[in-house]
């Protein structure tokens, strides 16, 4: 027999969870548990008979339970036929799955704001009928764990959920009724009671209710539905009933915040739950004194997820009291911050100076006046391993909008209310399991084995270290790994210094910019601990078999990069640095989808740090700005936009669209080297035509240059260049001369003074500059080519010309005569060549002299032409021209004839 068990106490989300459950397990019998809440059995009392459920007492005797299916609960409780021992259990839950897991028992959910919406996704997919009750039903599941869709936990899921329900015939006027269900009147006693007994406690910036209440005698009321009750009436982001009942008191806990787990506080007393909702039975004990332990003990239990240090910034500016008001204003400008702390000469906070207030004074014309008078004094300051509650509870009783970070007496970052706004979602959990088991799959044993050993070092050091932007995102997508690029949060090169001193290698540093290049040791001689990373016939780079990530080298350098910040100082100029946290380098990137950032300390290992919300756009294929200014501070992310476009195969969104636009003409203001740099980028790419394509259509290629054009006849040719047969035919090395031939068929229409223009404008190094400055002279070679017959007179046409711009020709070329004989002119007529040699005719009578040419070229001519075939007919060719000479001295060299150029 299987059987659907839910916890005691049941709400709608769990009843409604027995039947979702049952709708997709038909041979399991969903079980009521002994006690409901008050609204859920009115509910159950008058629609039954329409609903599957069993009761407990009604199992039948004799039959052994082999499986069962736990819904909305992660603990077991026992019913008639069930064994201690059952070792076949699946959890469906939608809170945070434990940590580990009897034999046998298996785990299914994930967070969203009720079970029942995990369940209804899965009846909704399998198409699986509903009638109007059970719609109903299972829409006050939802609707009573999510606060009616306002909760914090609810998800987008949710509502979707609902609306489904709602499709299928769901009442929400009935579910409204069962959910604002009116309190018996011993209920509402006690709830009267609870409401005088609040007390609030502040612990860690988050409000924590607490309240307690006796039960008259002789009552056994439902606590839960008070609880609920209570905690809408005051909000807090804990909330604690203690409710004593025949001389035992019953404990209910509600969480709306990661930051305080109930369940480990039930637990403490005996219960049990999940993070945000738990209970426990006290026995024997009143609920005064319950509640004086309670108060001194929940300060144990509050343990922020998100503090100060994970989204503070490093390296804050500050200001002495005397600065006049026009230099601050100065320093805003160029900075873009909104404030700054006013500190004295020996570090003491002072107050807090902001752009307002300095607008305001220059308007009243105190530019000259001390920073002083205008700022907001006072000494509000948190600590890195303060809540973010905290911060945000100081930001609303001073009104500061930056909040000063201090550690040992020293000022050492700020929290923005930016920053507050933007706060990292850190996933945990299954997702911060889910990229650590990524990153062992895709990345060799031995390499992710020393970048541990770096996020080890790091945090000695007391630094953190990161992957960060492409490495990120390519993870995520399941794309192949290239560089491996480390971003540290403190100095870089100091950690490359350790690095090179504990594992060997040399290190290249570059002190303005804060990043090291560290150059590996040989992997063979890599030790960690006792134990070599690479041993024995250990293969270089062995990874996962089923990886879809092709077997690289492991890498001979790894880069380390300080965490830093950019100013600039106009449009288009080249940003100033300075080093700061995490949270800024990522905030000085191009795209949202590349200001992701993983931990690789070990005690965060794993885990996915996302301030602008850039997973959400790399799972929806969206190129986003981070700011407006975006395109304006750097107008090349325009083509880089257009190439992440093309290879991830995204879009941009509409917003990111239109900046363009508005940035277009600071393309010219652009140094050359930068735009090529950004076009080499795009001709590496796998289909480089469908970036040329894009940016021709955003208008950029004109503004590059007037004459640069993408359209069906490049798009075509770039495709016909990537054949097979095309690089055969042309012997063409793809890594060294692909890149060339994409120049040259971009360029290739081009007039000569519009190539020349190009050329010096983009700043063409002279390996790709040479060749085509001789595209002109190729087309005029391929219209006289096309009406020639003789190879002779092709081969004088052809080989004057970089040898690299044939296949271009070929390519360009809609003329199938014309591609022939570039063919033969590739493959045959450029290798012959005649037989005789100086020797030969030195043997034949014939002095050394500039005639040697003249003889072998035109012997040459005749052999391509067919006329000579073998060394006998050369030397009987010279010895007429010899014999033809001493008769008439003056007479040229005419034993072929002479071909036209």
């Amino acid at each position: 027999m299987q059987v659907i068990l839910t916890h005691e106490n049941a709400d709608f989300d769990a009843i409604a969870s027995l039947l979702g459950a049952h709708k997709l397990y038909p041979s399991a019998r969903p079980v009521l548990p002994r006690r409901v809440n008050a609204n859920v059995r009115a509910f159950l009392t008058l629609y039954s008979s329409e609903l599957p459920f069993v009761d407990p007492e009604t199992l039948p005797r004799g039959q052994h339970i082999r499986r069962v299916i736990l819904v909305d609960t992660q603990s077991l409780t026992y019913v008639r036929g069930m064994s201690k021992d059952i070792h076949d259990v699946l959890i469906i839950d939608h809170h945070t799955p434990p940590a580990t897991l009897p034999e046998g028992w298996r785990f299914q959910g994930e967070s969203l704001g009720a079970t029942t919406t995990l369940l209804v996704e899965a009846l909704s997919a399998r198409m699986i009928p509903i009638n109007h009750v059970e719609a109903t039903l299972m829409l006050a599941g939802i609707y009573e764990d999510t606060g009616s869709l306002t909760y914090a936990g609810t998800a987008s899921r949710d509502l979707r959920a609902a609306a489904w329900l709602m499709d299928q015939g769901a009442s929400l006027e009935i579910a409204a009724e069962f959910l604002e269900h009116p309190l018996t009147p011993t209920q509402q006693a006690i709830y009267d009671t609870l409401k005088e007994n609040v007390e609030t406690l502040q612990i860690d910036g988050h409000p924590v209710v607490l309240s307690w209440a006796v039960s008259p005698p002789g009552t056994d009321e439902e606590i839960s539905t008070l609880a609920h009750k209570l905690r809408d009436l005051l909000d807090p982001s804990a909330l604690f009933v203690l409710v004593e009942i025949s001389g035992n008191t019953q404990l209910v806990a509600r969480s709306d915040t990661d930051d305080i787990n109930v369940a480990t506080v039930a637990a403490h007393f005996g219960g049990g739950g999940h993070n945000r909702a738990a209970a426990a039975l006290i026995r024997q004990r009143p609920a005064v004194e319950v509640f004086a332990e309670l108060r001194n003990k929940l300060p144990e239990f509050v343990h922020p997820r998100i503090k100060v240090r994970d989204v503070m910034s490093l390296g804050v500016r500050t200001v002495a009291p005397y600065d006049p008001v026009h230099g601050v204003l100065d320093i805003m400008k160029r900075t873009g911050h909104e404030g700054f702390p006013v500190v004295d000469a020996q570090g003491k906070i002072l107050g807090l100076v902001t752009r307002n207030a300095v607008d305001r004074a220059m308007q009243h014309g105190w530019e000259h006046q001390p920073v002083e008078r205008i700022m907001r004094p006072g000494e509000v300051n948190v600590s890195p391993d303060d809540s973010t509650e905290r911060v945000r509870a100081l930001m609303i009783h001073t009104g500061w909008g930056q909040i000063p970070v201090v550690e040992n007496g020293q000022l050492i970052g700020v929290v923005t209310r930016t920053d507050m706004i933007r706060l990292p979602l850190l996933e945990a959990g299954t997702a911060q399991k889910d990229i650590a088991q990524k990153m062992e799959h895709y990345f060799p044993k031995p390499l992710l084995t020393l970048i541990r050993e770096i996020g080890v070092q790091a945090d000695r050091q007391g630094y953190s270290a990161y992957f960060v932007g492409g490495i990120v995102r390519d993870l995520l997508l399941g794309h192949p790994l290239t560089d491996v690029d480390i971003v540290v949060e403190g100095k870089a090169i100091e950690l490359g210094c350790a690095l090179a001193q504990q594992f060997g290698g040399e290190i290249h540093s570059h002190s303005r910019f804060g990043t090291v290049k560290w150059m590996l040791p040989p992997w063979e001689e890599l030790v960690i601990g006792n134990q070599g990373l690479v041993t024995g016939n250990q293969e270089l780079g062995v990874r996962n078999k089923e990886s879809p990530i092709p077997n690289p080298h492991l890498p001979k350098f790894i880069d380390l990069v300080t965490a830093r910040t950019e100013f600039y100082e106009h449009p288009t100029a080249l940003p100033l640095v300075e080093r700061s946290s995490i949270k800024q380098d990522l905030h000085r990137r191009d795209f949202t989808i590349n200001t992701l950032a993983i931990r690789l300390d070990p005690q965060h290992w794993g885990e996915l740090l996302d301030f602008y919300g850039g997973k959400a756009d790399l799972e929806a294929g969206v190129i986003r700005v981070l700011h407006s200014l975006s395109f304006i501070d750097d107008p090349t992310r325009i083509l880089r936009a257009a190439r992440f476009e093309a290879r991830l195969g995204f879009h941009m969104d509409k917003q990111t669209e239109a900046l363009i636009a508005d940035a277009l003409p600071l393309l010219g203001r652009i140094t050359g080297g930068r735009i090529r740099h950004e076009l080499d980028l795009i001709f590496q790419e796998a289909q480089p035509e469908a970036a040329l394509k894009r940016l021709q259509s955003l208008g950029a290629l004109a503004h590059i240059h007037p004459n640069l054009l993408c359209d069906d006849w490049l798009h075509e040719r770039f495709v016909r260049l990537r054949q097979p047969e095309t690089l055969a035919l042309w012997n063409i090395d793809v890594a060294h001369e692909l890149g060339f031939l994409y120049w040259g068929l971009f360029l290739y229409r081009l007039t000569p003074q519009a190539l020349e223009n190009i050329l010096r404008r983009l700043l063409m190094p002279r390996r790709i500059s040479g060749p085509l400055r001789a595209l002109p002279a190729l087309q005029q070679a391929l219209a006289q080519v096309a009406t020639l017959e003789r190879p002779s007179q092709i081969v004088a046409l052809l080989e004057p010309l970089p040898e690299e711009l044939l296949p271009l020709g070929w390519l360009a070329s809609d003329d199938s005569d014309i591609q022939t004989k570039l063919e033969r002119y590739a493959c045959e007529w450029r290798q012959v060549q005649c037989l005789l040699t100086g020797k030969d005719l030195k043997q034949l009578g014939l002095p050394p002299s500039p005639l040697y040419r003249q003889i072998f070229d035109a012997l040459r001519a005749a052999r391509l032409d067919g006329e000579l075939t073998s060394r006998e007919d050369e030397e009987r060719r010279v010895r007429d021209f010899l014999a033809a000479q001493s008769a008439q001295p003056v007479q040229p060299i005419q034993f072929v004839q002479s071909v036209e150029t």
